[in-house]
């Protein structure tokens, strides 16, 4: 009984997002208090990319390059597909969403892969874990360089949307994102013995900067009265539209992997890291493009994380309970996927 309860809770992370949300509803900051949140924000993002660099391993990142047509698949998929399929769908997203909220959703087209969550349901669902620390770890440093192109790209098609990636973009990604990042490689091999005895420490420091975020952002909102002007049946349509995308998008990827004779272990593996989006990059990517967190861009992304978290754990204990099966039946064939459930 108990068990069952625990399992509906959620977990650490989706916890301290709830509650960054409720403070910044109901606890807003303003004046002074408002603008030390907004130093502490960027700051700790600094300290995140940092971080990334410390503990992407450039072994993995040659490994990655190894495996190239399940990364190019992943890469294709993320960067290419997904912004496609955004806009070709536009006139019904945006029907659904709203304009301001649909520009949220080209947003998250831009984004990488997630990291911790693509590996972890990856070595739950039986993938190649190897394959998808590569992907995931590859697809974040892709997305420094590629995200603010394709949000250039996408955002001055439409000019009514105000949003634009100049020089300012560009250096401002420089100081705020590369810079930590290639000072964490370049003493990587000295903090690589700290970063490991503490592993858990850094992945806390990830979730308190999200959590700063979405504090700092809901506040804000909360202080200017955007709330009030949100219109519940976008919310709605915003949850369909997320999944929505990701049933076309994760369709798309497993035919795919059938039509490239991919195994069932790459085949999982190109699913969760080509799907997904990562909400501790883009947050923190959103003030560095755009200089400050608009909501109609973050409540999107914060979306659209939650309901790929709940269809990729319900994929990946399907794969999982398939497995067990298998070897129960004495069935360990290796051979093509078998179809989504």
């Amino acid at each position: 009984m108990f068990t069952r309860l625990r399992a509906l809770l959620p977990d650490v992370f989706s916890g301290g997002i709830v509650i960054s949300i409720l403070l910044g509803l109901f606890l807003p900051c303003r004046g002074g208090v408002a603008t030390g949140f907004e130093w502490l924000t960027q700051a700790a993002i600094v300290l995140l990319f940092f971080l990334y660099g410390v503990k992407l391993s450039r072994r993995s990142v040659v490994d990655g390059i190894l495996h190239w047509r399940l990364q190019s698949m992943v890469a294709f998929f993320t960067f290419v597909f997904f912004p496609v399929v955004v806009s070709l769908l536009s006139p019904v997203l945006e029907l659904m969403v709203g304009t301001g909220l649909f520009a949220g959703l080209l947003y998250v087209a831009c984004l990488p892969s997630t990291v911790q969550s693509s590996i972890a349901f990856t070595a739950v669902a039986g993938g190649n874990v190897p394959a998808a620390v590569c992907s995931a770890s590859v697809s974040s440093l892709l997305g420094v360089f590629l995200t603010p192109l394709l949000v250039g790209i996408l955002f001055s098609v439409d000019d009514t949307r105000g949003m634009h990636v100049g020089m300012d973009t560009v250096l401002t990604i420089s100081y705020q994102i590369l810079l930590p990042f290639a000072l964490g490689q370049l003493v990587q091999n000295k903090l690589q013995a700290w970063t490991a005895v503490h592993r858990n420490l850094i992945a806390r420091n990830d979730q308190l900067t999200i959590w700063l975020v979405v504090y700092t952002s809901f506040s804000g909102a909360t202080a200017q009265g955007y709330w009030q002007s949100l219109d519940v049946y976008h919310l709605f349509g915003l949850i369909v539209a997320s999944l929505l995308l990701l049933f076309i998008i994760q369709g798309i990827i497993w035919f795919c992997c059938k039509l490239a004779h991919f195994d069932k272990a790459d085949s999982i593996t190109t699913l969760f890291c080509g799907s997904k989006k990562s909400l501790a990059v883009g947050a923190p990517m959103m003030l560095a493009i755009f200089g400050s967190l608009d909501n109609n861009l973050l409540l999107p992304l914060m979306v659209f994380h939650q309901v790929q978290l709940m269809l990729c754990s319900q994929l990946a204990a399907h794969w999982k309970r398939q497995a067990h099966k298998a070897e129960k039946n004495g069935n360990k064939s290796k051979g093509n996927p078998t179809d989504l459930p």
